[in-house]
């Protein structure tokens, strides 16, 4: 019968100390490994063997600094269990320190005990003396020497002998953790034995040598490992190879388990830097953020690019995408990725039922929120990506070139590797910032610190986290600024960012300057609306501080392709410029009227008819447009055996700007129609559930605490039922009873109010044993409150295998 342990009693398993934990421990143990919520445990019993598992256990371990690393480490090498006070003599570290990792590590479950602590079975597996590269025990390696063997160096050591084989190899071990015994064995070796002696414990590795076997005694011993291994300082292995102790590598440490301390997280090299400089330069960087994505999907929503069979983006499109928008292929990828994980872009159709990277339905809402708002979706899109966008360009194992937005990029420790190296340069004091050159490897070192168990790749993924930060904006010239601050530490970051973000973006204006030259200079970022029409009917020449457009024959009748009249271009042209509107753009927007639209294109399989007769008359007569096989059947009307999707773009190569005709005749625009991808349904981000730190939005973070209260209230009620449960002694469960006695016992529970144990058979067929409080018993259905649900439920009666009073 499992019961709760009391304050004062020792506890003999880890289950009876979770018992013994008030429920604010048992919070913060869940808040700490929330894996083990999932499912809910049925009592402490339950939770203790889920927090000894293998992967969970790895996942917590994952989470310990180095300075908690080596203090389990300690815990091992001292034999698995061990006191607080020599865990404080023994790691090399402060001792309020060691306190403070020896609670964290308890708070895990990680070890457990009082006073004496021990170590969670599973982690001599998952830690080892790894952390520390001591190597085995004396114990263990004199294990496999003979009787006669272990005798001859218990007497060379001057110990007593007992004849008992395991006994002698005890006392030797004992003999070998006295670091005064071992000191003055060590000042007899040779200077060449002390440096073996030395190289083999500082690389924790094993010494090869020609043989183990033959005998060799303290007084006779000749060769560095002779002495050695006639004193215990070596102990041998096997055959061919020699170990030191982790007894004597803990004497030779100056009694500790590391030679340096672990309690000393590594400096950041900063310099110094005005918060406001920081400032600007990163929302310079956001501003450009949000206008590169939206250029770049409002590009591919008309021209898609194709997927790729294995879901990637290609090479030549990534080229083109950095073309498109002036920056290198490695940070046109990172926009792309980003934009994937923002949900504006996912694989589509395209008309021709073709696959194709699309911007999403959610891109339409994104494009016409505030500047600040769509920065914002972007960096939080990035803090949650798993993906390792700075592999794009490079090659993998087999030598072959990543591609972006394919699917095996997924790395699930980057969310909780971003934020952690952001968050130190969070706590930077105001007017610091990383240093150049040395503040990246700086920050490296330091989240090694905090994370030594991340894999190889993390310091590479630290280094790009801080290249990829400044050109998202988070950050500038170094330093964290006020809305990437905002979006890391705040509860409502969707809010809070923006609005510390919009008054440092520049505001938008509502003019162009246009030039004799048939260019317009945008003096600043336009107006959304202002410059969608702008790039409607002109085409962007170079891109800064100030754009600049250049009209052409092509851009303006893109114009009229879209349904712009010739009197609405003159009036927006003339509304939108502080200058005057120069003669030749007023020209040329004529020019392009007069030829748009005289020519219309029918299928006969096609046709083209104009009121002007010497316009067709030039086209069938021309000799480049001999292959499209003309023919005059009336002074207005040609036609042809040429598909209209074919001859439409080749008459526009003939200098002609032709709209296409409908059979009722009315016209055709003939822009472009923008494709859209479905969005993805949204996946709450990975720090939203509680596995990896960090800031939690207000709904966020009221459903972990109510997850983890009914979570904790379970496990107290699966530990009274456990405490109060009467079971059959022959078969270990809960006493079958006749439905006569069924009925019988569950109405005295309703008239007393009593609670009882009932055994119920679930929808799998699983019988699962219940607490529950009987309300009522009617229709073959019993209702009751389920002290594991905390709710009240109803059961099928003839699905219940027993009934017993809880006493």
């Amino acid at each position: 019968m499992a019961t709760r342990s009391s304050p004062g009693t020792p506890a003999r398993t880890l289950a009876d100390q979770l018992r013994s934990w008030s429920d604010g421990e048992l919070v913060r143990l869940l808040e700490a490994r929330p894996d083990l919520a999932t499912p809910t445990p049925q009592d402490s019993a339950q939770l203790a063997s889920r927090a000894g598992t293998r992967s969970s256990a790895l996942r917590a371990v994952d989470q310990l600094t180095v300075l908690e690393l080596t203090v389990v480490d300690a815990v091992i090498a001292l034999g698995g269990s061990t006191t607080l006070k020599s865990l404080q003599e023994h790691v090399n570290a402060s001792r309020e320190s060691v306190a403070a990792a020896v609670d964290r590590l308890t708070a895990m479950a990680l070890l457990w005990g009082s006073p004496e602590l021990r170590a969670v079975s599973i982690l001599g597996e998952l830690v080892g003396t790894t952390v520390s590269g001591l190597g085995p025990s004396a114990e263990t390696l004199l294990s496999t020497y003979g009787p006669s063997r272990v005798t001859a160096l218990a007497r060379d050591l001057g110990l007593e002998v007992s004849g008992d084989r395991h006994t002698d190899v005890r006392t030797i071990t004992r003999h070998l953790a006295d670091r005064k015994a071992v000191d003055l064995l060590v000042d007899e070796v040779a200077p060449q034995a002390r440096t073996i002696l030395d190289h083999l414990e500082r690389e924790g590795t094993d010494g090869s040598v020609e043989s183990t076997e033959r005998s060799v005694s303290r007084s006779s011993a000749a060769g560095p490992v002779d002495q050695l291994l006639a004193r215990g300082l070596l102990v041998a292995r096997d055959r061919r190879h020699v170990a030191v102790p982790r007894e004597v590598a803990i004497c030779l440490r100056g009694g500790f388990t590391t030679r340096g301390r672990v309690d000393e997280m590594p400096a950041l090299a900063t310099s110094e830097r005005e918060q406001t400089l920081v400032d600007r330069a990163a929302a310079g960087a956001a501003f450009e953020l949000v206008r590169h994505v939206e250029l770049l999907l409002e590009h591919w929503g008309t021209a898609p690019p194709s997927a790729l069979r294995t879901g990637g983006l290609g090479v030549r499109e990534l080229k083109a995408a950095a073309e498109l928008l002036h920056l290198e292929e490695r940070t046109a990828a990172l926009h792309i990725e980003v934009a994937s994980a923002a949900g504006l872009v996912a694989v589509g159709s395209t008309d021709d039922h073709d696959s194709a990277w699309l911007p999403t339905d959610a891109f339409d809402v994104w494009s016409g929120s505030p500047v600040a708002d769509r920065w914002a979706t972007l960096a939080l899109a990035w803090l949650d990506s798993p993906r390792l966008t700075g592999l794009v360009g490079g090659r993998d194992e087999n030598r072959k070139p990543v591609n972006a937005l394919v699917p095996d990029l997924e790395r699930m420790w980057l969310p909780e590797t971003r934020r952690t190296a952001l968050g130190m340069l969070a706590e930077l004091p105001d007017g610091r910032v990383l240093a150049a050159g040395t503040g990246t490897s700086s920050l490296v070192e330091r989240v090694r610190w905090h994370r030594p168990r991340r894999p190889a790749q993390r310091a590479e993924a630290v280094a790009w986290c801080v290249e990829e930060s400044a050109v998202l904006g988070l950050t500038g010239l170094g330093g964290l600024s006020a809305h990437g601050r905002a979006l890391l530490t705040t509860e409502d970051p969707r809010h809070s960012a923006p609005a510390a973000l919009q008054p440092l973006l520049p505001q938008p204006v509502d003019h162009i300057l246009l030039q004799a030259d048939l260019t317009a200079v945008a003096p600043g970022p336009l107006e959304h609306d202002l410059a969608h029409n702008l790039a409607t009917m002109a085409d962007i020449e170079s891109r800064g501080g100030a754009t600049v457009y250049r009209f052409t024959a092509t851009s303006v009748r893109r114009a009229f392709d879209s349904g712009w009249s010739v009197g609405e271009v003159h009036d927006f042209i003339a509304a939108s410029s502080r200058t005057e509107v120069p003669q030749p753009l007023v020209y040329l927007v004529d020019d392009v009227s007069r030829r748009f639209g005289t020519v219309r294109v029918g299928a006969a399989s096609s046709f083209l008819r104009s009121d002007d007769e010497s316009a067709l008359a030039e086209l069938v007569h021309n000799p480049k447009a001999s292959s499209l096989r003309l023919r005059r059947i009336a002074p207005t009307v040609v036609v042809s055996d040429v598909p209209v999707d074919v001859l439409l773009p080749r008459l526009r190569e003939l200098g002609t700007a032709p709209v296409v005709e409908a059979p009722d005749g009315t016209v055709r625009l003939a822009r472009r129609e923008a494709h859209r991808a479905r969005s993805h349904k949204h996946r709450p981000p990975v720090h939203d559930l509680g596995l990896t730190p960090g800031p939690l939005d207000a709904k966020a973070a009221a459903r972990l605490t109510a997850r983890i209260a009914a979570t904790v209230g379970a496990i107290r009620a699966g530990d009274q039922a456990a405490a109060s449960r009467p079971a059959n002694e022959e078969t270990g469960r809960l006493s079958r009873t006749t439905p006569m006695s069924t009925m019988a016992t569950l109405r005295e529970a309703v008239e007393a109010r009593a609670t009882v144990w009932i055994g119920y058979v679930d929808n799998h067929g699983s019988t699962v044993e219940r607490v529950v409080d009987p309300v009522r018993v009617e229709g073959g259905w019993l209702t009751a409150y389920d002290h594991r649900a905390d709710d009240v439920r109803s059961f099928a009666i003839h699905r219940i295998t027993g009934v017993n009073p809880v006493r």
